[in-house]
């Protein structure tokens, strides 16, 4: 499809996504909207030089915002959850 960096457009820092790196060392990225499983599963291995045991993605619909009088949209994304296996990790979520 696309460049793993096209793929994987940033990762997701949250009090949620912190949360389940601690307790069920997973990790949360944005990624492209159209990317598919397989394809996010690759990036993270070869990005990252980790061992993926399962990606979980979810649609998120665009929140709408108002500027001024009128009311725009945010444009739709795609979450990835990412979970590592035991022992794995990625030291860009380490010390956060």
């Amino acid at each position: 499809m696309k460049a793993l960096h096209q793929i994987i457009r940033r990762p997701l820092v949250t009090e949620k996504s912190t949360a389940q790196k601690e307790s069920s060392n997973q990790v949360t990225f944005e990624v492209h909207q159209h990317a598919n499983k397989i394809e996010i599963r690759n990036a993270v291995e070869k990005l990252f030089k980790v061992k993926v045991l399962s990606v979980n993605t979810i649609a998120m619909e665009g929140k709408r915002k108002r500027v001024g009088r009128s009311m725009g949209r945010k444009p739709n994304w795609k979450k990835a959850i990412v979970t590592l296996k035991h022992g794995e990790t990625i030291d860009f979520f380490e010390g956060v």
